[in-house]
């Protein structure tokens, strides 16, 4: 497995996981990462060191990222559809 699958795995590793926490689908996580562009800026580039923590300390540092970007982010209620 190359570098980018094993950090492509664990980026839907976070998703899913956030989703788990917050009791809303991987979907809803998955838009607002791509709304601002968490996954591409932040899951992948923070695979390295993230990938090697626990899950509890993963989830809450994704998290800790969209309400940086976006504090009035409640699943569900995903503001624009991504164009995928």
């Amino acid at each position: 497995m190359t570098e980018n699958q094993r950090a492509t795995e664990f980026a839907v590793y976070c998703i899913e996981n956030v989703a788990v926490r917050l009791g809303c689908s991987g979907h809803d996580v998955f838009l607002e990462l791509q709304r601002t562009d968490g996954i591409r800026s932040f899951l992948y580039p923070s695979y390295p060191a993230l990938h090697t923590q626990g899950k509890d300390y993963i989830v809450d540092e994704v998290l800790e990222y969209i309400y940086r970007h976006n504090p009035d982010f409640r699943p569900g209620k995903a503001s624009e559809e991504v164009q995928l």
